[in-house]
């Protein structure tokens, strides 16, 4: 049994090593996804102050906290029914009334038509109100996108400022 606990004890306190220096490692700039690189010899700890402080200058500047992004809600399409179907059936009984007279039945190609062109009237509403929900996400992703790159932008110009090399 003691042979068991030992190396698990080892294991455990290697892990808990490990965390606290992938910790130690992570710095804002680098949770941002920029390189830092400090031109005017700058030592970790004046960097960290200085990361802090221009992180809290953009934050001000932007408006934006990546710690709590922003989230942007696309508009919602309305899918409510709006008569696309009825207008699609009127196009339909008239295309089929006119190749049911052909035939010998108008009332008949009518009727038929009417169906038709309702279910097709309906198929391209909701077709396009999928086509309008997606192009709407889309501009709320990119929003979001743009605020972020915003903010790294000021972030950027502050460390630059306080003469940090800044990609």
């Amino acid at each position: 049994m003691k042979k068991i606990i030992l190396p698990l004890l080892m294991l455990l306190l290697v892990s808990i090593v490990n965390e606290v220096q992938s910790q130690d490692d992570m710095s804002i700039a680098k949770g941002l996804g920029l390189y830092v690189f400090p031109s005017n010899d700058q030592d970790s700890d004046q960097q960290e102050m200085d990361e802090y402080k221009c992180y809290k200058w953009a934050k001000e500047q932007t408006g934006v906290d990546p710690i709590n992004p922003p989230e942007v809600q696309a508009a919602q399409v309305d899918r409510s029914v709006d008569g696309t179907a009825v207008k699609g059936a009127a196009v339909g009984a008239a295309g089929g009334a006119a190749i049911g007279a052909i035939a010998g039945d108008a009332g008949k190609g009518a009727a038929i038509g009417a169906v038709v062109g309702g279910v097709r009237g309906r198929r391209a509403k909701v077709v396009g109100d999928e086509r309008e929900q997606q192009a709407n996400n889309q501009a709320a992703a990119a929003t979001e996108k743009e605020l972020m790159a915003n903010f790294n932008k000021a972030f950027s110009a502050c460390m630059e400022g306080k003469g940090y090399t800044v990609k």
